[in-house]
């Protein structure tokens, strides 16, 4: 089977994986970089011990990730003073700390090595789906820009730390390929691992909803058997699956049907879950009582620009639909702060109008027009990785700002 520009499937995928490879070493040369950087404390192993690269990619949530990968999660929710639910195990997803458990127990190696190694194949297989995924829509060779541009991603460090980015786009975009190949049954079980990883399942029912009523619009020309009718409805419900999963896990657990909502409060500055309404004091907190609503409106309309235009017809129902249901959830569900830079790296999608390469007739597929809009992206996009990494990552005790 040959791509439009004439290369074989196994030559594309190649070729994904060996430009992938490239933007994970110009990552790991800047994590080292930086590294000389980063004062020895408890996070890094201890004050007394030098920093190595292994520690350096075990910091802030991987420190979490390793006492659950250790020891566990608690039965009881700890309590402060004020009578309120602490931060705690329970607000972190189960998949990556215990498939990293398995993989420390096989290997007898500890948890920031097995970690980062977990991760880091995990991004090559997200990057290959990825490009499969956008190879059929956009053409190879944007498809190739577009998986370069993600993987140079200001916080695309995650993808090789040990965080569970990596294996939550895997999964993502796993889901994503079942999907838009009508592999029912295979989004469903993919869409389980995703609720055991990310909560990310809401914005994900919300894509395969609009999937289904496209499908079903167009039983005119393409019956729908019984059998499809059921497995799409097993679809929709593996994601309301992933999206109750890890909360009734903690209900059933701690005994206490807020359990997980309770958690993730410790972790809000108001001490409880507030959609929407903690955006607009933290705008006006960075850029003042004009420009932080003027950037509340303008950044959703400008998603919104990027994905709704002619300029986004190849993304189709599904990746246009996921561009705008994870940035809407995001709001609901999300203190804005330093870790929203992280939160963006689902969001691949928008790279294809950013780059020109969304027009349903391919007219700015050249290698030209790709290289004139993609090469500047890259460079900024390499810096803001370097100062992501100096500025967010790195730990400067006592107290530092999360990435």
């Amino acid at each position: 089977m040959t791509t439009r520009s004439g290369g074989t499937r196994l030559t594309f995928g190649l070729l994904v994986l060996v430009l992938y490879a490239a933007c994970r070493a110009v990552t790991t040369v800047i994590l080292l970089a930086v590294l000389p950087r980063q004062v020895p404390s408890g996070m890094t192993g201890g004050p007394d011990v030098p920093v190595t690269y292994w520690s350096f990619t075990a910091l802030w949530d991987g420190q979490w990730y390793e006492r659950i990968a250790l020891h566990g999660y608690p039965d009881v929710l700890p309590v402060g003073p004020d009578g309120h639910v602490q931060q705690n195990p329970w607000a972190f997803y189960p998949l990556f700390p215990f498939t990293s458990r398995a993989l420390m127990g096989i290997t007898g190696l500890d948890f920031p090595a097995v970690g980062s190694t977990v991760a880091l194949v995990c991004g090559f297989g997200a990057a290959l789906l990825m490009g499969l995924l956008l190879r059929d829509r956009i053409g190879s060779r944007a498809a190739l820009v577009v998986v370069v541009l993600w993987a140079s991603f200001p916080a695309s460090v995650t993808l090789q730390l040990a965080y569970t980015e990596a294996l939550a786009m895997l999964l993502l975009v796993g889901y994503l390929y079942a999907l838009d190949r009508r592999r029912w049954l295979v989004a469903a079980a993919v869409a389980v691992l995703v609720g055991l990883s990310r909560p990310i399942g809401v914005p994900l029912g919300l894509v395969t909803l609009v999937v289904v009523v496209f499908r079903w619009r167009d039983r005119g020309h393409r019956p729908i058997a019984t059998r499809e009718c059921a497995s799409m409805a097993a679809a929709l419900v593996g994601c309301a699956v992933a999206g109750l999963l890890w909360p009734a896990v903690a209900w059933w657990r701690i005994g206490s049907p807020s359990a997980y909502t309770d958690t993730m409060a410790a972790w809000r500055g108001s001490g409880q879950v507030e959609p929407f309404t903690p955006w607009l004091g933290v705008a006006t907190w960075w850029l003042g009582e004009i420009w932080g609503p003027v950037m509340l409106v303008a950044v959703p309309l400008a998603i919104v620009a990027l994905v709704a235009g002619p300029w986004g017809a190849a993304l189709r129902a599904d990746l246009r639909t996921w561009s705008l249901a994870y940035p809407l959830y995001l709001a609901a569900v999300l203190d804005p702060f330093t870790s929203i830079v992280r939160y963006l790296v689902p969001l691949f999608p928008l790279l294809v109008p950013v780059v020109g390469a969304g027009w349903s007739d391919r007219r700015g597929n050249t290698w030209p027009r790709l290289l004139v809009r993609a090469v500047p992206v890259l460079v900024l996009f390499v810096i803001g990785q370097y100062w992501w990494t100096d500025t967010l990552w790195r730990f400067v005790p006592p107290t530092d700002y999360p990435p």
